[in-house]
């Protein structure tokens, strides 16, 4: 039977016996920007890397200060402007907690901070598993807005207009969504997807519970 659909859905391997199965996917990372209005003023990045052993600062290499959050785990990338980026996250309700962590400490480096953080959500990246394999070179044909050159990456490219997100479709049915900036945005782009696929009839092969192909609709 279908898995249900939770507020946080999950993916699953595609194995026999999942015939019937609705698309899964599930958020691998999200990306987040940071301003921090510094009045004209400027962070010192070397205070802060002098503070705590667990920051990266090369400024030959990179401009930016690297900085690890344990939990939630995360990635934050600090800038002498205030500004920041925030990646490694699971979950975008994570963001502002994260941002107020690494505030905290930098205002334990002695380094004065007075305005809030405004908190932006840049792009949602996701995985997820059609359950269906997908004909890529008639896509490539009837889809708008797809490119396909296997030669080149396995993948087909498809640019979806609305919802806006940038798909990877592969001809297992698996499948990496980026662009969006929720997770209403992504679970919307990925029903649309899934419509367009059956709707041009690009579907190939699934497995019936015994294991055997079945080269029904299997949505």
């Amino acid at each position: 039977m279908a898995k249900k659909r939770t507020a946080n859905p999950t993916i699953k391997e595609a194995r026999p016996g999942d015939a019937g199965a609705k698309p899964e996917w599930k958020v691998e990372n999200v990306v987040a920007t940071v301003a921090i209005d510094m009045r004209g003023e400027k962070i010192d990045l070397n205070q802060i890397a002098r503070k705590y052993a667990d920051c990266e600062y090369n400024p030959e290499r990179f401009p930016g200060l690297i900085m690890r959050v344990p939990s939630p785990k995360a990635t934050t990338l600090i800038f002498s402007t205030g500004k920041m980026v925030i990646t490694g996250l699971r979950d975008a309700s994570e963001a502002e907690s994260v941002a107020k962590d690494v505030i905290k400490k930098i205002k334990g480096a002695k380094i004065n901070i007075e305005a809030e953080p405004v908190v932006t959500i840049q792009n949602i990246v996701a995985s997820g598993n059609l359950h269906v394999t997908v004909d890529l070179n008639e896509a490539s044909i009837l889809m708008d807005n797809a490119m396909y050159e296997p030669e080149v990456f396995p993948g087909l490219i498809y640019r979806m207009p609305e919802p806006r997100a940038v798909f990877l479709i592969f001809s297992t049915g698996r499948i990496v969504c980026t662009g969006c900036k929720t997770k209403e945005v992504v679970g919307a782009a990925v029903t649309k997807l899934i419509k367009q696929i059956r709707d041009l009839d690009l579907t190939g092969v699934g497995f019936n519970s015994d294991g055997t192909e079945n080269d029904d609709d299997l949505l």
